[in-house]
C-alpha cells in the first residue's frame, strides 16, 4: 500500500498522537532497541509506514 503525501502539520500531529499513546502504555509495533523515548519510537513507526493512525481530509 502506498503512503499518501502528508503535510508537515499532519506528520507532526500523527507522530505526536502516537507518542502520547506510547507514553500511556500502548505497545510499540516494532522492535525497540534498549530504552527509546516514545517520540523516537513514533518517528520510527512513521518512517517504516506502520503507524496505526490515518488522516481524514
Amino acid at each position: 500500500m502506498e503512503t499518501p503525501l502528508l503535510s508537515k502539520y499532519e506528520r507532526a500531529r500523527l507522530i505526536g498522537a502516537r507518542a502520547l499513546q506510547l507514553a500511556f502504555g500502548a505497545p510499540p509495533l516494532l522492535e525497540v532497541e534498549g530504552r527509546m523515548s516514545p517520540m523516537s519510537i513514533a518517528m520510527k513507526e512513521m518512517e517504516t509506514g506502520i503507524i496505526p493512525l490515518v488522516v481524514l481530509r
